[in-house]
């Protein structure tokens, strides 16, 4: 049964993040939540963890398709393999100028699961992929407004 029940967390998670609702995947994670996030530090807490949010909307607008999750028997631990499909809509800082342009990458994320929450959440993906897809045409893009 907790099986099931985490598997259902994760997919409400996911279905949340797809619909832009950061309100509902805060619900979903505990108050000392650990969020490691690709090329970051650790983020400890709801309110860390809401702060990414806000800035992530700021910068990107994002949907995943293609999930495969993982659920182990005790329904304590999860990991999912996705394709993130992107606009990069406001400038991060330390990485290239956003213009809207679009990605496509592969990602992946695990889950610690505790009580009925998430408890921990590590996100990967290939920094350099996505860097070497929102700078194709930033060159020309720039020599042309000069």
């Amino acid at each position: 049964m907790a099986n099931k029940q985490s598997r259902f967390l994760i997919d409400t998670y996911f279905a949340a993040f797809n619909a832009g609702d950061t309100k509902k995947m805060e619900s979903l994670v505990t108050d000392d939540l650990i969020h490691d996030v690709n090329q970051g530090e650790r983020r400890v807490g709801k309110d860390k963890f809401w702060s990414f949010n806000v800035h992530m909307t700021r910068c990107y607008k994002e949907r995943l398709s293609d999930i495969v999750l993982f659920v182990n028997d005790d329904g304590t631990r999860a990991a999912a393999e996705f394709i993130v499909h992107g606009s990069y809509i406001g400038s991060d800082n330390g990485l290239p100028p956003a213009n809207g342009q679009t990605y496509k990458l592969p990602a992946g994320s695990f889950f610690e699961i505790r009580d009925g929450h998430i408890a921990r959440i590590t996100t990967y993906y290939n920094l350099q992929n996505w860097i070497d897809q929102v700078s194709e045409g930033v060159e020309e893009t720039v020599a042309e407004e000069a």
